[in-house]
């Protein structure tokens, strides 16, 4: 429960009606005690942390002047969520962030009325809001709608998109887009929308000067005509501002977004303006914990710290993750062959990059936050005759979609998908979990498709699909893997062929990628014949009905979505040659896992090697108690 002594205005907030009953003058309090809370309650539960610092001011002027949950905030992303939830009924149960059973870690709309709409992936808070906007009007509410969107999250295609779209509707709806310009993702930001930006930074004194000589007119006289009609043309020639009012949405700004009375001004005067609004304020990443400003990258999202003290680095694990492994390989790859390229949609850090940056900076492409722009361009390269590796993960592929069909396999390119994040992923719940990716990419033609049981066999995979010609992903898991050598040679794998890891009789265990280690444990417990399978596509037909013949059973296991995914192809197989072998598919049930521990989630999934065998003796246990019946 909250210190009523150390929070006295806080501890008084259970919803946003207790905030609207402070007056404006008290809001910097509160404003000063919601950011120490967060500090104190993220340093003891970990959480993402520097972008709900940049928001405070911004979240309590919002909560106060809109009256929510009727008028409908939706933010972009949701890291900066955290001083929301707190405000909005969920100040006692923050600590449970990201926690199996505990708040979900972005906006959801199962979870509060407060959340008008759900997210984890960037740029779609402008397409959402004006939907709202528009319902509202249809229904003829004066409800407002508020999409509070990120100057990273704006680099994304959906973003103009949607700005293009709600600009240019007659009757005009009534949306306030607030540009949150910090200057960073994850990463620092980067392109010619953040130059723009920038300039836009610059120009303040021009705009406080051009708005203090028009507050100084009489409004509507020859002159104040004069100085407006004016002002439209020297922002065309000084403000890149002009860009957003030429989508049709009014601009106001550059202001300081931790300036309370002048956010709360500024967001009063847009508050009484009708139709689509843009407001631009400045933050700061971090605002208010000094190290979480001096390094943005480190305290984007921190384990449980001592504020006091900050982040420690720990030692990191014994053995390589599976990021590491890719971005070791990429590194060694780029010095064999010069003809590779390296790109990912604003995710260095997340997707092992950061080496190649630095040794390979002419070779290496952050395309911001645009997914579908980073597998197009990687198909441009190989029409040029480079050889790109797009570094994604598996959950953000998914927004590249129509591009890995159209773009890459249709003409055969010469691609490799580098999958991280691919199966269940943890804390961060069901917007970031890589449930998908065997089940959508098995079904293109053209692609081979890798899953690795081990470090060893990820930088094996990661040279086979360089070295194929035409379209190729290695999907690999969060984390560590079981902690096998990785020499740092450069060979592959034959294509298309299995491997068995234990002859057993009756059952055959059929795994794909990381579920191998639980098969490994099963097959011990049922002498059965374990697989790993290695490829999801092509499959090793030959050794799959070679399987089928000599056992009783099959059993697939996939750290994926049974529907569609590496066991429906081992079914379509039998299928299409005739075979009743029986068969099991194990996989990932069809729901959506909420956040939890990676290793929770596998054994709620029942794909951890208790829950394995438990449904294979569920399902075939009358075929067990025959193969250890001792002989008469």
């Amino acid at each position: 429960m909250i210190d009523r002594q150390r929070y006295p205005r806080l501890a008084r907030i259970d919803s946003p009606a207790d905030l609207r009953s402070f007056p404006e003058s008290e809001l910097q309090a509160v404003a000063t005690e919601l950011r120490e809370f967060l500090i104190e309650s993220v340093g003891r539960s970990g959480g993402h942390f520097g972008a709900g610092l940049g928001v405070i001011e911004l979240t309590v002027a919002l909560h106060w002047l809109y009256e929510t949950p009727r008028d409908q905030l939706v933010w972009d992303v949701g890291h900066q969520c955290y001083p929301h939830k707190i405000l909005t009924g969920r100040r006692d149960r923050i600590e449970t962030i990201k926690k199996k059973d505990g708040l979900a870690p972005f906006p959801a709309r199962h979870e509060s009325e407060y959340d008008s709409f759900g997210v984890g992936h960037s740029s779609t808070s402008i397409s959402a809001a004006l939907g709202m906007a528009i319902a509202a009007q249809r229904r003829g509410d004066p409800q407002r709608t508020v999409a509070i969107i990120g100057d990273g999250a704006m680099t994304a295609g959906m973003a103009f998109e949607a700005l293009n779209h709600g600009g240019s509707l007659d009757p005009e709806p009534d949306l306030l887009v607030i540009l949150n310009d910090n200057q960073m993702s994850i990463s620092e930001n980067v392109g010619a929308l953040t130059r723009m930006l920038a300039r836009l930074l610059s120009s303040r004194r021009l705009n406080d000067l051009r708005e203090s000589t028009k507050r100084a007119m009489p409004r509507g006289s020859l002159l104040w005509r004069f100085v407006k009609r004016w002002e439209e043309h020297a922002k065309g020639m000084f403000v890149p501002s002009t860009l957003f009012e030429e989508f049709g949405f009014h601009y106001t700004g550059p202001i300081d977004g931790h300036d309370l009375p002048a956010l709360l001004h500024a967001l009063k005067t847009v508050k009484g303006l009708r139709g689509p609004q843009l407001l631009h304020v400045i933050t700061t990443k971090g605002k208010g914990y000094g190290l979480a400003e001096q390094d943005q990258i480190e305290y984007h999202a921190v384990g449980p710290f001592d504020p006091t003290v900050g982040v420690v680095r720990k030692a990191g694990p014994s053995k390589p993750t599976y990021t590491q492994v890719f971005g070791d390989w990429l590194c060694d790859m780029a010095a064999a062959d010069a003809r590779l390229t390296g790109i990912t949609p604003a995710m260095r850090e997340g997707s092992g990059l950061v080496r190649f940056s630095r040794e390979h900076p002419d070779r290496y492409f952050d395309v911001a936050i645009a997914e579908q722009h980073a597998v197009t361009l990687a198909a441009g390269m190989a029409c040029g005759g480079l050889k790109p590796v797009v570094a994604i993960y598996s959950t953000f592929l998914q927004r590249a979609y129509d591009q890995l069909i159209h773009d890459v396999a249709l003409q055969g390119l010469d691609v490799l998908f580098a999958i991280d994040r691919g199966g269940v992923v943890g804390p961060d719940g069901p917007t970031h979990s890589g449930s998908f990716d065997l089940s959508y990419l098995r079904c293109i033609p053209n692609m081979v498709v890798m899953a690795p049981a081990d470090e060893n066999e990820c930088r094996l995979m990661l040279s086979t699909g360089f070295r194929h010609e035409g379209p190729a992903a290695v999907r690999y898991p969060r984390g560590t893997g079981p902690g096998v050598a990785v020499p740092s040679t450069l060979e592959t794998l034959p294509i298309g062929r299995a491997e068995i890891r234990r002859h057993g009789a009756g059952l055959a265990l059929l795994a794909f990628g990381a579920p191998l280690a639980a098969a490994e444990t099963v097959g011990q417990s049922l002498g059965a014949t374990v697989v790993n399978m290695r490829f999801v596509k092509p499959l090793d037909e030959a050794l799959v009905l070679e399987l089928a013949r000599s056992h009783a059973a099959l059993v697939t296991l996939e750290d994926n979505a049974v529907a569609g995914g590496a066991g429906s192809g081992v079914a379509e197989l039998l299928n299409a040659r005739g075979v009743s072998t029986p068969l099991l598919q194990l996989g990932l049930p069809d729901v959506f896992l909420e956040h939890a521990s990676r290793e929770e989630l596998l054994a709620e999934a029942g794909l951890d090697a208790a829950g394995v065998e438990r449904a294979i003796r569920a399902r075939f246990g009358d075929l067990l108690a025959t193969l250890q019946r001792p002989a008469a």
